[in-house]
């Protein structure tokens, strides 16, 4: 199917490792234009050499979006240089362990403005190119905001802000035909993920544990087929879907675990 993406400038917070990676390698296959945006410069120079040698092409512009005038100061300096922005995918996040009774104010401010501060900043900012294009905002965000997980109330809040935030610039960008979604993740096998799995002694029970409680095929989710869904939300293949909170989860969150 042609999602007829070619020379599209997508931006990809996040975009060098993880889901974010798997996004704008999708991208880049489909012929849109992926731009890499990152804190870590080696990691956004690996991964756009990974584009290239595929003969595909990209971009990278580093920055650490925790920092409210870094969020400007990316968009400003990617439309001096390519003079329009297509679509927006906001994942820049992690999973920090800011607990109610562990945390501290100070910690929990800090993990809102990792998770969530700069989703809005990027959308803000971009947006003037946006209505240009009638592009689209993709939002990834996490089961934490629907099912809870315990002893992380940052990275949750600042997950139920993003389902809140889809819905929300929904229904504002209605007028400009810019549509916005999100794609909610449960288990996902990611560098980060297995970084965590690897800090349990017997790793493969603990993951054999989550992997039982997965609805379908009782497995992880792939960042392949979590970034196939972005890439169609991103496209005009889905030109009448906005508002959506799209799980790509294996049934994980919705299903009945009598099922299992």
């Amino acid at each position: 199917m042609n999602l007829n993406l070619n020379g599209k400038v997508i931006l990809v917070s996040g975009g060098a490792k993880g889901i974010g990676a798997a996004i704008v390698k999708g991208l880049a296959i489909e012929n849109a234009f992926p731009i890499i945006i990152g804190r870590n410069e080696n990691d956004n120079i690996n991964m756009l050499q990974e584009i290239t040698d595929l003969g595909l092409k990209a971009d990278y512009f580093t920055a650490e979006l925790t920092v409210p005038d870094h969020c400007k100061n990316i968009i400003d300096t990617i439309l001096t240089k390519y003079d329009r922005i297509d679509g927006l995918v906001n994942n820049a996040g992690v999973n920090d362990g800011v607990g109610l009774e562990s945390g501290t104010y100070e910690g929990f401010m800090e993990s809102l403005h990792k998770n969530v501060v700069h989703y809005y900043l990027l959308a803000k900012y971009a947006l003037p190119a946006l209505k240009e294009s009638k592009g689209s905002i993709l939002n990834i965000g996490s089961k934490t905001a629907e099912t809870g997980q315990g002893g992380t109330s940052g990275y949750a809040a600042s997950n139920g802000a993003r389902n809140a935030l889809t819905r929300e610039w929904a229904v504002e960008l209605l007028p400009f035909s810019i549509r916005v979604n999100a794609i909610i993740v449960a288990e996902a096998w990611t560098p980060l993920y297995e970084k965590w799995i690897n800090t349990f002694e017997d790793r493969d029970a603990k993951l054999k544990n989550i992997t039982d409680k997965i609805p379908l095929e009782n497995r992880m989710t792939t960042v392949e087929e979590i970034a196939n869904t972005a890439v169609f939300l991103l496209s005009d293949k889905s030109s009448h879907t906005t508002g959506q909170l799209i799980h790509v989860d294996g049934g994980y969150v919705h299903l009945d675990r009598a099922l299992l």
